[in-house]
């Protein structure tokens, strides 16, 4: 059987957010069109869909890293703040999206809490092996001789 690890990784994301849209625990907030994902950015995202897409890399990551926390999801999707004339410095990226798109993974039944963070439950392996399977059979229609994965 496929897994996550068989697949590259901007293909199986763009295709969990696509499904994750269709789940109805999975919404952005109000507030997301206008927020920034750390201190280290200067503008908000400017993909309408960003939500989905950090849903389904968060997905990816504690699938790949599980059990994993806020703390080290901030870390993750943290990177360097320009400072001006003064040495750029690294910095965690916010901790209100993480919990948040972790909340409703959790809700939505994907991830659940254990001892050290969360972790993928059995609904959530089989939703995203089930993505990355059918991503592969995909690869393997388009171009027979050639197996793209």
């Amino acid at each position: 059987m496929t897994t996550v690890f068989d697949i590259p990784a901007n293909d199986l994301i763009n295709k969990v957010a696509e499904e994750l849209r269709n789940v109805s625990e999975i919404q952005a907030p109000e507030w997301a069109e206008f927020v920034k994902t750390g201190v280290h950015k200067q503008m908000p995202p400017e993909n309408p869909d960003w939500w989905y897409i950090r849903s389904a890399a968060v997905l990816r990551r504690i699938y790949v890293d599980g059990p994993i926390g806020v703390e080290r999801m901030r870390t993750v999707y943290g990177g360097m703040q320009d400072r001006g004339s003064k040495p750029s410095h690294f910095r965690k990226g916010s901790g209100s999206i993480a919990r948040k798109v972790m909340q409703q993974l959790e809700a939505a039944g994907f991830i659940e809490k254990v001892t050290g963070g969360r972790a993928v439950s059995a609904k959530g392996r089989k939703f995203l092996d089930n993505i990355a399977h059918s991503l592969k059979e995909d690869a393997v229609k388009a171009a027979p001789g050639l197996a793209k994965y």
